[in-house]
């Protein structure tokens, strides 16, 4: 597996090795040992996955839990292809306010590590897409809080052009997001 930092610290890209021929390809997903030492996290226990699937033009986000309900995720996508963002928004972090983000898809089977500490979100580019993801805390409603996707103080470029539609397509909780400040 390769590892790739990003700006925002704590915030990775995972390459997994590809081993592929004319039958397909076969990858590890996940292997906690490989996980560890690529992260240089010496003890994280994912709890629960989850398996979302959305629409050309469907952004989620961006979500996040409060302590000490707070998640870490592992994000891949099997299906399509997404533009996915993470806000850090630890207090104390030199980049809190930042936001990073990065095309996921399953033909280059990138993944994301957000540790706790980070929003997420992510717009849906292709006509559909399936996103696994891998949550080191169960989902708390009490403690599930959502920031605007267009807050003008975290500025997020989208990739909305490659929708070719002015405004994404938002739940009914994500339009009630709170703005960052």
């Amino acid at each position: 597996m390769k590892t790739l930092a990003t700006p925002l610290d704590g915030l990775l890209i995972l390459e997994p090795t590809i081993f592929g021929d004319e039958r397909g390809f076969f990858f590890e997903s996940f292997n906690e040992v490989t996980f560890k030492a690529a992260t240089s996290l010496s003890s994280i226990t994912f709890v629960q996955d989850n398996h979302s699937k959305s629409s050309k033009g469907v952004l989620r986000g961006l979500h996040y839990q409060t302590a000490p309900h707070a998640q870490g995720k592992l994000i891949r996508v099997v299906k399509g292809e997404i533009w996915d963002v993470a806000v850090d928004i630890r207090d104390g972090s030199p980049t809190r306010g930042q936001w990073f983000g990065v095309l996921l898809s399953s033909e280059n089977k990138k993944q994301v590590w957000l540790p706790p500490g980070f929003a997420h979100g992510f717009v849906t580019l292709s006509d559909s897409a399936e996103v696994l993801y891998k949550a080191t805390n169960f989902y708390n409603p009490d403690h599930e809080r959502c920031f605007a996707w267009n807050d003008p103080t975290l500025a997020i470029d989208w990739q909305l052009f490659r929708l070719r539609e002015v405004l994404p397509q938002l739940s009914a909780k994500d339009k009630l997001g709170a703005t960052f400040k």
